[in-house]
């Protein structure tokens, strides 16, 4: 099995659909006989515009709290440049905040292992 990521990112709730589908179809979420597959949880981001920012939302030098999504999905790692180039496309954010990681995807071997 080719080594797998993990993609991380913070969306506006009203655009984690299209950075959902964005990504799915970029080869993120493929498991087994599905794809798109993600895990995704509301919560709140919190950030302050600094001089030279263009943010989508709020002001520079004014703190400012959003409804987000965390979208998570795993992928191959070679089709990260893919993953994160679509979620950065489809994101709405300046500087969207993401993160990826390697992961264990793979299943044991059998009982016992």
């Amino acid at each position: 099995m080719e080594p797998m990521d993990c993609l991380v990112i913070y969306v506006p709730i009203d655009a984690a659909q299209t950075v959902r589908q964005a990504i799915g179809d970029a080869g993120a979420g493929r498991l087994g006989n599905y794809s798109h597959c993600s895990f995704s949880l509301e919560g709140t981001g919190r950030f302050t515009p600094l001089p030279g920012a263009n943010p989508a939302i709020g002001a520079v030098g004014s703190p400012e709290e959003v409804p987000e999504t965390r979208i998570e999905a795993i992928y191959p790692r070679s089709r990260r440049a893919a993953v994160v180039g679509a979620a950065l496309s489809a994101h709405p954010y300046e500087t969207p905040a993401f993160m990826t990681f390697p992961v264990d995807a793979g299943l044991p071997d059998g009982p016992g292992t």
